[in-house]
């Protein structure tokens, strides 16, 4: 989790992509860098299975705020990040 937020913050579409679950991932990402966000805060993340996981987290943007339940799904020993639940 912590390494696609800050990918969202430096703009690296590559590794987006790259750890987005080939399922549910677009087809095209276009992520600018945005120094506007500043914090993520982990709620919650429950000891996973062997191939799913939970993210509960907080990231703080200079304009809003966003909560989210993200899921993981684990292929090959490593997480992908399939969707979340925005609130």
């Amino acid at each position: 989790m912590r390494s696609r937020y800050t990918a969202f913050v430096v703009g690296d579409g590559d590794h987006l992509f790259r750890t987005w679950h080939p399922s549910t991932r677009p087809d095209d990402l276009d992520v600018a860098p945005d120094p506007g966000w500043c914090g993520l805060r982990i709620i919650d993340a429950p000891v996973p299975s062997e191939h799913h996981g939970e993210v509960e987290f907080e990231a703080v943007h200079d304009r809003h705020r966003m909560h989210e339940r993200s899921r993981f799904e684990k292929r090959a020993n490593r997480w992908f990040y399939i969707d979340g639940d925005v609130s």
